[in-house]
């Protein structure tokens, strides 16, 4: 089932890379209902189920709270050291944004960051077929963001989009490998309460950094909102019907 989900994650980013090349409006509103759904996935299963699954602390903070802070600082900072935030932030202050090189080298981030949500749809299913199909909409939620900014970045300030082209192949078949992993690697569920706390958190960072600003910038504010909204009751009926 993994493997099946790391699939359709695939296919959600080739169409949010395929968007990129030719929607330049409206899809503040898809941006906004997978912020949404993000937000519900993290609030509403991911770190319930991460404190369920663990019961250690660390200077009596759940572990897998720790690990939520984790994931939400780290990918703060990697994404400030490496300038690959392309939000914008423009319109409310100075800001710049990567170009050339750096732009691939933000696209390239993203391929790595794929590969890791593979393995968290793989995970997701270790820790019970609930969390996994639940982690798994999380992804390809995002997915489509991640590929529309995959091919954004590398084809900043560029003419040529062959580059841009290949590494969003390369950002698409990330999540299929990353699942492939976790087919021949168990992770212990000490260690899974707390990964899926950190999860979270990068989950978070991207749709509160990432997706949302971007869904709201330069967009009627009223249906971007009421996309999120929906995104967020979805989840809410998903879970409340599952448990």
């Amino acid at each position: 089932m993994a493997l099946v989900l790391s699939v359709v994650a695939f296919l959600m980013t080739l169409v949010g890379g395929l968007v990129a090349m030719r929607v330049r409006d409206h899809r503040h509103l898809v941006l906004g209902l997978a912020g949404g759904l993000i937000l519900g996935v993290v609030a509403f299963d991911l770190v319930p189920g991460a404190l369920e699954i663990s019961s250690a602390s660390v200077l009596h903070v759940p572990a897998p709270m720790v690990g939520f802070a984790g994931g939400f600082l780290l990918l703060h900072v990697i994404e400030q050291a490496a300038a690959i935030h392309r939000g914008h932030e423009h319109e409310y202050a100075p800001h710049t944004h990567a170009s050339g090189a750096s732009g691939l080298l933000a696209a390239g981030a993203l391929v790595g960051h794929s590969f890791v949500d593979g393995l968290s749809i793989g995970l997701g299913f270790q820790s019970g077929t609930e969390a996994g199909l639940l982690v798994a909409l999380a992804v390809i939620a995002h997915d489509f963001a991640d590929g529309f900014n995959t091919f954004t970045a590398a084809s900043l300030h560029r003419a040529d989009r062959r580059p841009a082209l290949a590494l969003l192949g390369a950002d698409a078949l990330a999540p299929i490998a990353g699942a492939l992993v976790t087919l021949v690697v168990t992770v212990p569920k000490p260690v899974l309460g707390p990964y899926l706390g950190f999860f979270a958190g990068v989950l978070l960072y991207l749709a509160a950094a990432e997706i949302l600003p971007e869904a709201h910038s330069g967009h009627p504010r009223v249906m971007t909102l009421l996309s999120t909204v929906t995104g967020v009751v979805i989840v809410l009926f998903v879970v409340g019907l599952a448990g």
